[in-house]
């Protein structure tokens, strides 16, 4: 998609700040400047959201997660990495090109990317009816 951000920095066109680059994704400082270490990680191939991506690139996407995740806890110093996705504009999503942030942490770093919630609307039990898939 030639007016989508994340595919004209897979093709060159914009410049990045890569981490690590393969045949099928790349992983790239968020320009954001939010958190130390905060990487993207986006398939080569446009998906709009993990809805959209197929499993063969999914699977590559997160073969990569994990390398670059065990390279920051291993090699630069971090204990540990949150994970974080939205997929679709409703879930929050801002660029529509499926990505994954990896956010590095340290003990005691007082980072706090857990959402609060207000709590459920509706009794477990009926969601869990309309959710089940066994």
């Amino acid at each position: 998609m030639n007016d989508c951000i994340f595919c004209q920095i897979a093709n060159g066109v914009l410049p990045s700040m890569k981490i690590y680059e393969d045949n099928y994704t790349l992983a790239f400082m968020d320009v954001a400047e939010d958190v130390d270490g905060h990487v993207l990680v986006i398939p080569k191939k446009h998906a709009k959201n993990i809805l959209d991506c197929d499993s063969t690139e999914l699977s590559h996407l997160m073969e990569t997660v994990k390398k670059v995740s065990h390279h920051l806890v291993e090699k630069c110093g971090y204990n540990g990495v949150n994970l974080l996705n939205a997929s679709d504009e409703s879930a929050g999503q801002s660029v529509p090109h499926f990505h994954i942030h990896i956010i590095p942490r340290k003990k005691g770093d007082n980072i706090d990317v857990w959402p609060h919630f207000d709590g459920a609307k509706q009794k477990i039990e009926d969601v869990f009816s309309k959710i089940t898939m066994i």
